[in-house]
């Protein structure tokens, strides 16, 4: 994903949630400072090309959908999904997070060397400053959803989740299988359920660009408004 091709979807993200540009660019460049002397993980080194790769969030149906993480070439993982799929005996190629939630769960990955993309965003620089320095960063994937830097990266997407499948589909996974997804959660707040509502958008979206059919999708795409810009 080009940001050229990401930034107007950006844009309507911006726009729909009323964030501001400016929180997004300070805190990538926060980010970027924080990794400014450290080489970091080139997530290429990852080996997604051609791969099956399941996208597992941290939605109630995970634990009874965890076998077919299990039977996936790899794992990429969405925050506490980590925690969990890791109790059912399954370990994770790599995780997604924004530190609002397990940050020390990503600490611990890449101290044992398993890649962890750490998210940075208007709102959420004070844990980036508080968890990233305990981090080893030879294994941290610095990520914004605004205009990527030199240190700092942006593959698409706006929810962890699907920031994990918009970086597989970058790094030219074959396949996208989708776990521990559940647009529909009432146990999530009014905040989180419109999130909810943009990723699902998003993985329309990156499906039709991939030629793919999510199965996560299947039974909802008629009802799925096409983010601005994608049409």
């Amino acid at each position: 994903m080009e940001f050229q091709t990401w930034e107007p979807v950006y844009e309507a993200l911006l726009a729909a949630f009323g964030y501001p540009r400016a929180g997004d660019e300070r805190a990538r460049d926060r980010l970027g400072e924080l990794v400014t002397d450290t080489a970091t993980y080139d997530p290429a080194d990852l080996a997604l090309d051609g791969q099956i790769v399941a996208i597992a969030g941290a939605g109630p149906s995970l634990e009874r959908e965890a076998d077919r993480a299990a039977g996936a070439d790899a794992v990429l993982a969405a925050s506490t999904a980590v925690d969990r799929l890791h109790d059912e005996g399954v370990t994770v190629d790599a995780m997604v997070t924004d530190l609002d939630k397990n940050p020390e769960t990503g600490r611990e990955l890449t101290e044992s060397g398993t890649p962890v993309a750490v998210h940075a965003h208007g709102d959420n620089v004070p844990a980036v400053e508080a968890q990233l320095p305990a981090y080893d960063l030879a294994f941290v994937v610095p990520t914004t959803q605004a205009a990527p830097t030199a240190r700092v990266h942006n593959f698409g997407g706006f929810t962890d989740g699907d920031r994990a499948a918009f970086l597989a589909d970058h790094f030219g996974a074959a396949e996208l299988r989708f776990i521990g997804w559940d647009f529909d959660d009432p146990a999530v707040a009014p905040e989180k359920r419109e999130k909810l509502r943009w990723a699902e958008r998003l993985l329309y979206w990156l499906e039709r660009r991939r030629g793919e059919r999510f199965d996560v999708l299947d039974g909802r795409r008629e009802a799925i408004r096409p983010v601005p810009g994608t049409e």
